[in-house]
């Protein structure tokens, strides 16, 4: 135990440990509160005196909620070593955070954003306060739970920190290695001789890497090797960057580096999350000091997205999800481009549904007047194109290619590094599967919808019919008693009436074509209600759907071997490897077992379509042509009471002009793989084969729809719109 006048410690309460001090878990003497303290080695000492009491000075300085805070300054009773008082923030670091499997792949959107928000507070407090960290890294931003349950983030060790203003430049080195501006990188690091002065931009490089480190849950700058094994390289990728690029990476030896102009495909974010973030990461992550932007454009770009609102959006044919980044001032105007910008359906062509109605949206509307949505209760967006858009998709990264394989002898460290991988693969495997659950879910959900209202369609135009043919018992009425003037020159009221006329047919073609419209809708009707009944019991088979269960089941079991390895010793007896071995066994059983899961939830989503939209007894014939037919007679009768109709019912006239467009031949199928075939490779394609070639079960990725009653059904909905 170890102590100062108030406060005491135990030195197996290990925090952290670094070059000139080791931060250890304390307690207040009288009190019991809980806080952190840094007590400095002898190594420390060895620094001049203004470097040992610059740390001091800048915590006393800085005032924030996103900055540890600094409590006391103190000294143990023995030694007199300096002690630092301060926060304790119980959920660890930054880095703790990422190298839990969970985030292998990078950090959820929403918790991005708050390390986001955090970093960019904490560091505008520095700027404000004229100081310059010089070692900013993931095990530099500290967590603590806020007491509404979510993370807040700290910026820590000011022991490299210095007052800096804008203009103003230094030449001593800090840092950490991967983290490390490429002219810092070359004098510290590569011990080359330079006489360069470094400005405040080198700790927009190190907040760029991190935030890199942070969406991807990877560095953005990897030698074959890795960095500490291969520096000449580091440096070399890090200084001969493109314009543009954020990531470079060497995957053999001496072979060429892959540059990276995007997030990858594995990385959490959404698309319009990362159109917003890759401009800044360009712009940061620059070798050139004089490129490189400055403090406030950085502010000014990464507050721009903090200050920005999210509308959830779900594309009903593309099957695909998407999260529009808008400013709450933003018009429906501008919503609807940045929806175009990721979904390429133009905007006239959007129609939105919320909640089971149609949702219009006023060309003036602002953002902040729109309905809340959510991931799971998103705006739905039709295209009511009649050609196809050209569909981005949606795409997966195979977990299979981060699953590594166990080497057959024992060994304690490369098991657990290989575990650590695979439960990662399986967090990733996990995602997918929950994404595909919600597309199932949210395609029968907007399908659901898009029938009730065609249904009200039906009833409106069938009200419509019968107002109609009140309008022709009216005209008939009119032909057959009308009076016959006496003559040019006899009084009115002389005039004789007209005999009826029962064997004269009452505009016979104009009562055909609406019997025939009654019976279509009639039939269009039951079309509707025989998919709905469909609907109604896939929807109660997703629900009963044990995939994702069986996939969390084998990754907790992942999980407790994966512990097991974390803990097991370097050398282990003779009855522990055999335990060791026999993990290793189940590890491999259940990751399998994770994968089949994943891939039946493939398989389901993929044979949506068929458990629904496989009725042989509707076809073109059976609806679209004889509403084909109807319409093209009517728009061709140029009976003048047609005529007299339209314009007394305005409505008939838009049912009396309605057509339905031919229906293609059905599209091919896509085979699925066998369940002997069922693995992680066979997932993605799996994955690929049902989100790409076919990412909607009922509606075609193209918005040619799999089945020709399916296709009458939209092209009716599209028409009765217009």
């Amino acid at each position: 135990m170890q102590s100062t006048p108030n406060y005491l410690w135990s030195t197996e309460d290990l925090l952290g440990q670094g070059a000139t001090a080791c931060v250890y878990k304390a307690r207040n003497k009288k009190s019991g509160e809980l806080v952190a303290v840094k007590v400095f080695n002898n190594a420390s000492y060895l620094r001049p005196q203004e470097v040992q009491m610059r740390e001091f000075e800048m915590l006393r300085k800085l005032n924030h909620k996103n900055i540890v805070k600094l409590f006391a300054v103190e000294e143990t009773g023995s030694t007199k070593q300096k002690v630092l008082v301060m926060e304790y923030c119980s959920s660890g670091s930054l880095l703790n955070v990422l190298e839990d499997p969970a985030n292998a792949f990078g950090l959820a959107e929403s918790e991005f954003l708050i390390v986001l928000q955090c970093v960019v507070a904490g560091m505008n407090h520095l700027r404000e306060n004229g100081v310059v960290h010089r070692d900013i890294k993931p095990g530099n931003i500290m967590r603590l739970m806020g007491e509404d349950g979510q993370s807040v983030y700290k910026l820590t060790d000011f022991g490299a920190a210095r007052e800096l203003d804008d203009d103003e430049k230094f030449v001593s080195v800090y840092g950490t290695e991967e983290y490390l501006h490429p002219d810092m990188y070359e004098r510290a690091v590569l011990r080359k001789p330079q006489q360069k002065a470094y400005g405040v931009t080198v700790d927009l490089w190190s907040i760029g890497v991190t935030f890199y480190h942070a969406a991807t849950g990877s560095l953005p700058f990897v030698p074959f090797g890795g960095p500490r094994r291969n520096k000449e390289i580091m440096y070399k990728i890090t200084t001969e960057k493109p314009p543009g690029a954020i990531a470079g990476v060497q995957r053999q030896e001496n072979g060429s580096i892959e540059w990276s102009y995007e997030l990858p495909v594995t990385c959490q974010l959404s698309a319009g999350l990362k159109d917003q973030l890759i401009p800044i990461l360009a712009n940061i992550l620059e070798a050139d000091q004089e490129k490189c932007w400055g403090f406030d454009q950085f502010f000014a770009e990464t507050n721009d997205i903090l200050h920005r609102i999210v509308v959830d959006v779900f594309s009903l044919q593309q099957a695909s999800s998407h999260r529009i980044y808008i400013h709450s001032y933003n018009t429906t105007t501008k919503f609807l481009d940045a929806v175009f910008k990721q979904t390429n359906i133009v905007p006239h062509h959007q129609e939105y549904f919320f909640e089971g109605h149609l949702y219009e949206l006023d060309p003036n509307l602002q953002a902040h007047n729109f309905c809340k949505t959510t991931e799971h209760n998103p705006l739905t967006l039709l295209s009511t194109a009649e050609q196809p858009e050209d569909v981005p998709g949606v795409r997966y990264r195979d977990p299979a290619l981060e699953f590594p394989k166990f080497v057959p002898k024992v060994d304690v460290v490369a098991d657990c590094g290989a575990a650590k991988s695979a439960v990662g693969a399986a967090h990733q495997t996990l995602r997918i599967a929950r994404a595909l659950q919600r597309c199932r879910e949210l395609l029968a959900r907007g399908l659901h919808w898009v029938i009730g209202n065609l249904k009200t369609d039906c009833s409106r135009i069938l009200e419509q019919r019968r107002g109609a043919l009140s309008v022709l018992a009216c005209l008939q009425l009119t032909e057959r008693v009308s009076p016959v003037g006496a003559g040019p020159g006899a009084p009115a009221g002389t005039g004789s009436v007209r005999s009826s006329q029962p064997d004269l047919p009452p505009h016979p073609q104009v009562a055909e074509e609406l019997s025939q419209c009654s019976h279509s809708i009639f039939d269009f009707q039951g079309v509707l209600d025989g998919i709905l009944s469909e609907l109604v019991k896939h929807r109660q088979q997703v629900h009963e759907d044990k995939s994702i269960r069986q996939i969390e089941c084998c990754l907790e079991k992942m999980q407790l071997i994966y512990k097991q390895f974390k803990k097991a010793r370097m050398w282990l007896g003779y009855n522990e490897e055999q335990i060791h071995k026999l993990d290793k066994q189940v590890f491999g059983v259940e990751s399998q077992g994770d994968v089949k899961s994943a891939s039946w939830m493939v398989h389901r989503c993929r044979t949506f379509r068929s458990e629904v939209l496989e009725l042989p007894a509707i076809s073109d014939e059976d609806v679209g042509k004889p509403l084909q037919t109807w319409g093209q007679g009517v728009a061709a009768e140029p009976d003048p009471c047609v005529g007299l109709l339209l314009r007394s019912a305005p409505g008939v006239g838009m049912t009396a002009q309605l057509s339905i467009p031919a229906c293609g031949p059905l599209a091919p199928e896509t085979s699925l793989s066998s369940s002997s075939q069922l693995g992680f490779v066979s997932s993605v394609t799996l994955m690929e084969n049902s989100l790409l070639s076919t990412p909607c079960p009922l509606l075609h990725s193209r918005a040619s729809f799999r089945s020709p009653a399916m296709r009458t059904v939209m092209s009716i909905f599209m028409h009765l719109r217009k």
